[in-house]
Parts: C-alpha cells; sequence; structure tokens
C-alpha cells in the first residue's frame, strides 16, 4: 500500500528542534509473525538499518513500536524491536520512517543521562542541538591519526607508574563479577585529566545508574560529562545503540578539538547484545555460542576511538571486559585484548585480601607506555614488575618457612621491598596521585634515591 504524507516532523530526547521532512511516498507493509525478538513483515522495501515503525491500530489497544531492520529474506524483513511489543497483533502496520538515524547533538548534553535513544532520563527538560549527525561517525585514515605521545595522568599510582596510559590509549578492564570494575572506573572518572567525560553504562544493574552519577562521579564530574544508560532490561538493540551513541557524541566532542575521556561498562554487554540480536534473525553461533558478526562490530567500535588528526582533539577509552568464571580466554576478552592497546587485568585474590585497586601488575600491560615515559622511569618499572613475580613465586615456600635467606638475591631483595611495593599498589577510593609524584614513589619503593 502506498501512502502520502505530507511532512514528517520528528522530535527526539527531548530536544526543542523540529525537523520537517520533505513530502515523499511511504510503501507500508504488515506484520506476519513474530518469534523471539524478530518480526517478519511483508509488502514494504526498506534498507537493512532504517527504521520503521510498527503500528497496532486496534481501538482497545493502540500500541506504536520502533523497529530496526536487521536483514531480509526475498519478499520478507525481519525487524528487531527497540522497546516492549506488548500490545502488538498480526496484521500490524510497518511503516518505514524517514531520515535514518540522525542524533541530536551539542554543549547542552553536558551534566545529561540519556537512553540509547537519546531520550532523557534525568526529568530535566529539553535540550537544545547544535547539530544533527549520523549514527556511524567519519572513518579517519590511520595514516593520519596523531600519535600516541602524551601521557594521560588517570589519578591511580599503580596505573600512572607502572601501566603509563597516553592520550588516544584504549585499554580494557578485565575482570569478574565483584572485583572492582565498577569502582576502578570511578576513580579514573573522578580523577583523569580530561575536558569531556562520556560514560556508557550499558547492560548493567538498573540501581548502578544513579549510584553511578550520584556517589561516584558526583555534582562536580557530572557538569562535565555525558551518561548514556540502557540498564540490563531494555531491548538488546538499545543496548547496542547505546553503545553506539555514547561513542558517537565522544566523537563529536573530539571533533570540536576536545580531549575525551570515554568509560564503557562493559563492552561484554554490547557482545552479548549482538549475539541475542544475531541469533534471534537465524545466524549461526560459531565460538561459544558467539556468531560471527559479535566479532566483526567488536572492532567496528572500538577503533572508533583514539586521536584525531593533528592539530585535533582525542578519545582516552577504557572499556570494561567481564571474564565469565575469571576465565581471561573467553572469546570476548580475547577478542578485546587484540583490539585494545592494553589490559588491565583485577585478581580476584587480590581483592578478597582486601587490596584496592586490584590490579594484578603480572598480568597487565600498557602498549604504548614506552612511548610516553623516560626510560629511567620504564626500567624501574620493569625492575618493580620483576621482583613482585619474584615474591608471587615464592609466596608458598615464604608462608610456609621453606625459604632459606641467601638462595636468591632477587628473591631476598623481593622479600624484603615487599611490604613497601604493596603499600605502593594499594590506593584509597578518594586518594589520588599525579604522574610525578607516582614516579617518584616507584623509585622510593625500590629504594632508588630520585
Amino acid at each position: 500500500m502506498r501512502i502520502e504524507r505530507a511532512s514528517f516532523a520528528k522530535r527526539l530526547a527531548g530536544y526543542n528542534d523540529v525537523i520537517d521532512l520533505p513530502t515523499q511516498p511511504l510503501v507500508e507493509g504488515r506484520l506476519l509473525r513474530m518469534v523471539g525478538l524478530t518480526l517478519e513483515a511483508e509488502g514494504l522495501r526498506a534498507p537493512v538499518g532504517s527504521r520503521c515503525l510498527v503500528i497496532n491500530d486496534d481501538s482497545y489497544h493502540p500500541v506504536q513500536v520502533e523497529a530496526e531492520v536487521m536483514g531480509f529474506a526475498g519478499s520478507k524483513i525481519y525487524l528487531m524491536p527497540v522497546g516492549s511489543l506488548s500490545g502488538i497483533a498480526p496484521g500490524a502496520r510497518v511503516v518505514p520512517l524517514p531520515d535514518t538515524g540522525r542524533l541530536p547533538m551539542g554543549m547542552s548534553m553536558l551534566g545529561r543521562v540519556l537512553d540509547g535513544a537519546g531520550r532523557a532520563l534525568d526529568g530535566k527538560g529539553g535540550m537544545k542541538a547544535e547539530d544533527w549527525v549520523p549514527m556511524d561517525g567519519p572513518t579517519i585514515n590511520p595514516l593520519k591519526r596523531h600519535p600516541i605521545s602524551e601521557p594521560l595522568d588517570v589519578g591511580i599510582r599503580s596505573i600512572n607508574a607502572l601501566l603509563t596510559v597516553g592520550r588516544g590509549q584504549r585499554l580494557g578492564l578485565f575482570a569478574g563479577t565483584g572485583v572492582g570494575k565498577s569502582v576502578l572506573l570511578g576513580m579514573m572518572t573522578r580523577f583523569t585529566e580530561a575536558e569531556i567525560i562520556v560514560v556508557g553504562l550499558i547492560g548493567e544493574r538498573g540501581r548502578e545508574v544513579k549510584e553511578f552519577i550520584e556517589h561516584i562521579l558526583g555534582e562536580e564530574g557530572l557538569k562535565r560529562s555525558v551518561v548514556v544508560a540502557s540498564p540490563a532490561d531494555d531491548a538488546p538493540l538499545m543496548r547496542l545503540r547505546a553503545a553506539m551513541y555514547c561513542t558517537r557524541i565522544a566523537e563529536y566532542f573530539r571533533d570540536k578539538g576536545k580531549n575525551v575521556l570515554l568509560l564503557m561498562d562493559s563492552l561484554t554487554r554490547f557482545a552479548q547484545a549482538q549475539r541475542e540480536i544475531a541469533l534471534a534473525i537465524g545466524e549461526p553461533p560459531a565460538t561459544k555460542g558467539y556468531p560471527p558478526s559479535v566479532f566483526a562490530k567488536l572492532p567496528k567500535l572500538v577503533e572508533r576511538a583514539g586521536n584525531a588528526e593533528q592539530g585535533g582533539g582525542s578519545i582516552t577509552a577504557f572499556y570494561t571486559v567481564l571474564s565469565e568464571g575469571d576465565d581471561q580466554q573467553d572469546p570476548i576478552a580475547d577478542a578485546a585484548r587484540g583490539v585494545l592497546d592494553g589490559h588491565f587485568v583485577l585478581s580476584r585474590r587480590l581483592a578478597e585480601e582486601g587490596h584496592y585497586p586490584a590490579i594484578d601488575i603480572e598480568a597487565s600491560i600498557s602498549r604504548v607506555m614506552p612511548q610516553v615515559v623516560s626510560p629511567e622511569q620504564m626500567k624501574l618499572a620493569q625492575r618493580f614488575k620483576q621482583l613482585w613475580s619474584r615474591y608471587q613465586q615464592s609466596r608458598d615456600l615464604i608462608s610456609v618457612g621453606a625459604y632459606v635467606a641467601g638462595g636468591d638475591p632477587d628473591t631476598d631483595l623481593a622479600i624484603a621491598r615487599q611490604p613497601t611495593m604493596s603499600a605502593f599498589l594499594r590506593q584509597a577510593l578518594d586518594e589520588s596521585e599525579g604522574l610525578a609524584p607516582s614516579a617518584q614513589r616507584l623509585a622510593a619503593s625500590l629504594g632508588v634515591q630520585g
């Protein structure tokens, strides 16, 4: 069926701007069936990635649900809903929406909390959109990207000294549940030097959204931040959009010349949302239940972060990766390590000992550290790791008194320095330490005079 519309007006996210789109004929389809999360429609022509409105005109249960075209087979179109499908009946109208996914952007987003579709969650009223941009940002030629050459102060002593972060780097926080990923992210949010902070809370517990904003970001932190929240009970497509949306926000501010800190909790939930969608439309599972499209989506999301061209802004990104059962060979954790510029592994053993932040120095690495610190600090960091590792290897012998002093000079030094080194790695939640003081304390923990 062809229907004529005089115009389409779209109001999104409480923004004051209304876009009047030109008159155009739309081809309407009908809903054939719903299987799981997937809708099948027939009679309309819509490209993959375009948006449609599923309309149930029943006078007793009028419902409108937005859906996105995920695939097709012959004349059938497969759609994935953004919201709840309650009330949708067979034969519902499926109307393609004009203007496929331009998003409102602007400085008025700072201090706001949005959902995956850009709608305000904080009840603070409308925002003024300065620009409207597509969901997919412009691709930067890798040869034109500004190289990572400056250290970034994240305020955490062990990271600043031993795993130094570069501005524009992309890192993963790898851990199982309950070992302090969100707490460590919160410390970075408060202490890291950045003009704009973009926080993506993807697929996590709903109560954590308010706790993160009130207890971790705080009023001052929120003023320079944009929070995009899509909790675990959202539809998988909404969670997927939220991750891409917060990345697009970071790209927008980077293109304005800003130094942006992007925090996404978590990359695993993004991958799980894509798995739900892919399996629902019939894609076969490949690796431990994850279809191939999941491993194609991860680098497409992560590669959008980083430095802009010379003279532009930067996106320094931290992604949490949930290692199921503390398994570092989990397929998502393994894939993430391959596309990120380093990883911090959080240890459950350290967390159980009350050692916070529970960063496993032996298993963690920052691949850009040699480019952003002095050779002297690099040598001290390597020496610290050698002594720390030597103590951990001999820990059982030491604890039962089986190690005899004098057997190995490095082990003797590691035992002597262990209390100082352990104190160096521990840090209170409200304590911040810069790059230079961290390097000085590193030298002091090894008995080296600065």
